[in-house]
């Protein structure tokens, strides 16, 4: 490896130290289905996104939730303390396509029929939320 590639590579393996994500590779369902459950959390309170995907009745919404646990867990091993109520946010959630399984399913006639077996990689990115001092301004 050249040195600017290795310069880069060491610049973008620091900036990950500092972030807390955790990633869910080779989901056997759809990039499709699990897109409509990763909208329905993007940029929620994580205790607010836990509720959401525990109630809902989507199974990729269990793996989600396991996924975000997750990068709780690994937030607060990374910052030596316990997220609290309001703290914490889903900054990033994206929903990547992984390799398809191809099958042939027979048809009439000598045919067949090809059959797509889809599956996703998801990549969850968890922050602190920044409280502002805007309501502690007074009108003078």
């Amino acid at each position: 490896m050249g040195l600017r590639k290795r310069k880069s590579a060491e610049t973008i393996k620091e900036t990950k130290k500092s972030l807390s994500f955790a990633k869910l590779r080779n989901v056997p369902t759809s990039p499709r289905k699990m897109r409509l459950v990763a909208d329905m959390v993007r940029g929620k309170e994580v205790f607010r996104a836990l509720g959401i995907l525990h109630f809902s009745n989507k199974e990729a919404a269990a793996k989600v939730e396991k996924l975000l646990r997750s990068a709780i867990s690994n937030w607060e091993q990374k910052n030596e303390k316990k997220a609290e109520n309001g703290q914490l946010y889903i900054k990033t959630i994206f929903v990547d396509c992984a390799p398809m399984l191809k099958r042939l399913r027979t048809a009439p006639q000598g045919r067949g029929y090809r059959i797509r077996k889809r599956s996703n990689h998801v990549t969850l990115f968890v922050d602190t939320i920044e409280k502002t001092n805007d309501n502690a301004k007074t009108d003078a």
